[in-house]
């Protein structure tokens, strides 16, 4: 099958699924697709064990084999998402909550990466895995941040205060980014062969810092300076297609050259469409351009939402199968929510002694930390090594439980300390 044989199977797979969830299950958007994705893979797997002759399972593994999530979505979808996301969010409400968000995007990340690589090795011995240290920090890394994608296909079915959603949403948008760095760097220090991007990067701790600040500090950059020549390209302008044109060969153009420079493209990507989103809706575009730049995004949100969630759902195929995978998995779930709770709780706690924070912020932003599509494309992105099997079954297990557990029950929560309907 050739890319466009691939992505149409995709899309109509993801439009059947989106049907039999808005007809029959309705739940989210996101969530029902995901679930209803999952479901149909598990009846094939189910199918093909008790028809081995039909072959069901090496179709659909050749399938997915053709299909490099990874590439998909850290160097395609992800530029597409963020900005959609990061368009429709309020600067002064950011602005408002910038410690907030900045903390917990940075020192929560570090927090939970560590936390969860001291409580996965644990776990990893108590069931007789040897697995170093370093790597259960990799497992760290790439758990530990919120999928903005996951998160703002939540906040649009729930109706928080404002204050909340810049803070869970401000937060998701910026930890993905950060992660990534953490990642790269972690990788780097196991000494595993990978991205690209880990090729510069010299194992100390003036290397890691140097890293990590380039990719930061020039993905901010990148971000501010692109964005500031689409806002005024779209200021000289009064022609909605054109405009519209804009947007989308600034986030593609942006994000290409973000792997060329080596810096953060989703933290470009995330200020290049706030910049855009706000100053830019209100001065730079008439209310045609407005509703059409808006409508745009939207469907391209929707559409690659319901591509990804249903990629999620088929990767099942990918995850190895066993006692011990399922074990380790199940295990990494509890871990990786006490990690959540430990990293909003320590900042949280320490910023509290200089402001008052709402009641309940610290279980709202522990449940409401879903995992996505970004930690599977970081762990399929590990080259082979004897403890990656065990990875992917940890990463898949907490993603689908983030998602389809705590996205369907986290307006209790919010219901329950009232700041939700």
């Amino acid at each position: 099958m050739n890319a466009f044989d691939t992505a149409s199977v995709l899309i109509a797979v993801a439009a059947l699924s989106g049907y039999i969830n808005h007809r029959f299950l309705k739940l989210p958007a996101t969530t029902g697709t995901l679930a209803v994705a999952l479901v149909s893979s598990l009846v094939l797997v189910a199918i093909d064990i008790a028809v081995p002759a039909w072959g069901l399972r090496t179709v659909l593994v050749g399938f997915l084999r053709e299909i490099d999530f990874n590439e998909a979505l850290m160097h395609g979808m992800l530029c597409f998402l963020l900005f959609a996301g990061s368009l429709h969010i309020d600067l002064s409400d950011l602005l408002e909550n910038k410690w907030t968000v900045g903390i917990l995007a940075t020192v929560g990340v570090v927090i939970s990466t560590l936390a969860v690589g001291a409580l996965t090795y644990l776990a990893f011995g108590w069931v007789g895995l040897d697995v170093p240290l370093v790597i259960c920090l990799v497992f760290g890394a790439l758990i530990s941040p919120t999928d903005p994608i996951a998160v703002m296909g939540l906040l649009k079915e729930l109706k928080a205060p404002r204050t909340l959603e810049a803070q869970i949403a401000g937060e998701s948008l910026f930890n993905d980014g950060v992660a990534v760095v953490v990642f790269f760097g972690l990788v780097s220090a196991a000494d595993l062969s990978g991205p690209g991007e880990l090729d510069a990067i010299t194992v100390s701790a003036t290397g890691l810092t140097g890293f990590f600040l380039r990719e930061v500090l020039g993905g901010a950059a990148l971000g501010l300076g692109l964005g500031w020549v689409g806002y005024h390209a779209l200021k000289s302008l009064n022609e909605h297609s054109l405009e519209l044109l804009i947007t989308l060969a600034l986030v593609m153009f942006m994000y290409s050259l973000s792997f060329w420079i080596h810096v953060s493209g989703p933290i470009a990507v995330v200020l290049a469409g706030l910049l855009i989103g706000n100053p830019g809706r209100k001065l730079a575009m008439s209310d045609r351009t407005r509703e059409h730049v808006d409508a745009f995004w939207q469907m391209l949100d929707e559409i690659l939402n319901a591509v990804l969630f249903l990629l999620l759902g088929i990767e099942v195929f990918a995850v190895p199968a066993g006692p011990m995978a399922i074990a380790v998995g199940l295990l990494a779930v509890p871990v990786a929510l006490l990690a959540r709770l430990v990293s909003v709780t320590v900042p949280i706690t320490a910023m509290r002694l200089t402001g008052r924070y709402r009641r309940g912020l610290v279980p709202i932003l522990t449940w409401s930390g879903l995992r996505g599509g970004i930690s599977v494309a970081m762990v399929l992105s590990l080259p082979p090594f004897p403890a990656r099997d065990y990875l992917l079954a940890c990463t898949y297990a907490v993603v689908v439980f983030s998602i389809l557990v705590q996205g369907l029950t986290v307006r209790r929560v919010l219901v329950h300390y009232g700041v939700g309907t």
